[in-house]
């Protein structure tokens, strides 16, 4: 469904500045994937999001969905296919329409105008939809969104997402913001959504207990590299301290060589 081949991103190369947060980074994701991705600050988790989405462009490398080339078709036309949620409770929403226009405008995704077909019927298609989030806001749709508390309004964005039906959905630490009860219940919608609508995902989290249980597929990445990449039953078998030394091990590696290499 989706690859990602030889992909390098470098910032403000030749300049003092110069980053290379991705490396020669190659990944293939199947439809029906939803994959976890952890590592430590600086692993490049983000700029890997940032570049499916279109928010950067490779410096070295492609990128094809679904077989077409996107490497450089910008953030905007992706957004038709690639759903993103942000850490930032307030980034998927707009605070100053009501919850109903926020929902309306998902609900006719890239037409022009707020009050398409606003009737009853719509209503009460808004109200169903949201009686799963066991918030009460099926009753607050004239409610302007900015009232909302922060895990009320991630979840209402990760309902407006996920019914837009995206090829791809993107969460960038959708719950590190939210306190712990409302992070618990926006990552069980989550990972309830995601089933219920048979979506491809990747949610990248610092909560390795998190990465284990949730998914079918875990990514560690490192210096941006992918250092590690398990499946199944593998997976399954996982547990927090067995991360966390695989973790150590792969990056002792790494040490290893590249002193090998000044060694030579």
């Amino acid at each position: 469904m989706i690859k990602l081949e030889n992909m390098t991103m470098v910032f403000n190369p030749g300049t003092v500045n110069e980053n290379t947060a991705i490396r020669n980074l190659s990944l293939t994701v199947n439809k029906g994937d939803f994959i976890t991705v952890i590592g430590s600050n600086g692993a490049g988790k983000t700029t890997l999001l940032n570049l499916i989405s279109g928010s950067v462009f490779p410096t070295e490398g492609k990128i094809r969905i679904q077989d077409k080339d996107v490497s450089r078709t910008p953030e905007y036309q992706r957004a038709s296919f690639i759903g993103r949620i942000f850490q930032d409770p307030t980034m998927g929403t707009a605070g100053k329409l009501s919850l109903e226009d926020n929902m309306n405008i998902c609900y006719k995704k890239g037409f022009k105008g707020l009050k398409i077909s606003l009737n009853a019927k719509r209503r009460k298609i808004f109200q169903q939809a949201l009686e799963p989030l066991k918030m009460g806001l099926e009753s607050r749709l004239k409610d302007n969104v900015g009232l909302l508390s922060g895990g009320q309004r991630q979840a209402l964005t990760l309902l407006m997402t996920v019914l837009s039906r995206p090829e791809l959905l993107l969460l960038d630490e959708h719950t590190a913001a939210l306190d712990p009860r409302n992070a618990e219940i926006v990552l069980e919608l989550t990972r309830q959504f995601i089933t219920e609508y048979q979506l491809t995902a990747m949610m990248i989290t610092h909560n390795m207990k998190h990465a284990i249980e949730m998914g079918n597929r875990l990514l560690m990445m490192d210096g941006g590299e992918i250092i590690f990449d398990v499946r199944g039953e593998e997976k399954q078998n996982l547990t927090v301290e067995k991360l966390v030394k695989k973790f150590h091990e792969l990056r002792s590696k790494e040490f290893a060589t590249d002193e090998d290499l000044l060694a030579r």
